[in-house]
């Protein structure tokens, strides 16, 4: 398939773009925890599947959109471990999804300049989707403009065990001393060591939790709850929150001036 054309901004998506680049404070790391896809389906009276299907027009928008406003890094929360709990034939569909997509876009996140990288218990993936990860990772190495993170099987919860269990290893290793262990040697030895903390993060659908995403890495991000279902999410309401980002005065625990 040859590679697409990013789509051009509408005229108000073009103004929002402006007063962005205007501003200069463009999040450097964007988080998005993508939900509504059952209800979109749902109220379409379609079954789950079609509006995990139509969410990925929403990954393409999204991944678009943060390339032309200049964030660096876009991680997307695509399947957590408590999803392996659904129906056999929506896990089906939602791994065979992700296939498709790596096949699909691969080539165009190549060219535009997007390194895609991919987090979490990747172990449990098929043979199929396991295969479709490496290639993805492996053919967008050397890309420079945009870090796509897909957090797949992923929960947070999860991966502070993970870091836990290394630093244990270390020390019993005789690598670590315990007096040595700090927050700088908890997050070396989390997924996301090697790109800064999150500093906006997106929830769509209007739900008002974490979900189990990058709970440590969240500490001081700023949370943006959207109302717009996950599918129907564009570049529009993505300029949107960032303008919202922009006008938040971040302190970090210290005093505003």
């Amino acid at each position: 398939m040859a590679p697409s054309i990013p789509r051009p901004a509408s005229d108000s998506e073009s103004d929002m773009l402006a007063r962005i680049r205007a501003h200069g404070a463009v999040p450097r790391h964007i988080a998005i925890i993508m939900d509504g896809n059952g209800r979109w389906a749902r109220e379409r009276h379609m079954p789950r599947p079609f509006g995990h299907r139509s969410g990925m027009k929403a990954v393409r928008a999204v991944v678009e959109g943060c390339r032309e406003a200049g964030v660096e890094w876009l991680s997307l929360f695509a399947f957590s471990q408590e999803n392996w709990q659904r129906p056999e034939t929506e896990v089906s569909a939602l791994m065979s999804l992700l296939e498709e997509y790596i096949a699909r876009e691969a080539e165009d996140l190549r060219q535009q300049g997007v390194r895609v990288r991919v987090f979490g218990d990747l172990e449990r993936l098929n043979t199929q989707a396991a295969a479709a990860v490496e290639r993805v990772m492996r053919d967008t190495a050397s890309g420079d403009k945009l870090g796509l993170n897909l957090f797949i099987s992923y929960g947070g919860r999860a991966e502070l065990v993970r870091a836990a269990r290394l630093l244990a290893a270390d020390v019993k290793a005789g690598s670590l001393a315990p007096e040595a262990i700090d927050e700088s040697e908890i997050r070396a030895r989390l997924y996301t060591a090697n790109f800064p903390d999150p500093d906006l993060l997106i929830r769509t659908s209007g739900e008002q939790r974490l979900s189990n995403f990058l709970l440590w890495q969240v500490a001081y991000a700023e949370l943006y709850i959207s109302s717009v279902l996950w599918p129907d999410f564009g570049r529009t309401a993505l300029y949107e929150a960032i303008l919202d980002f922009q006008r938040r005065d971040r302190r970090f625990g210290r005093v505003s001036v």
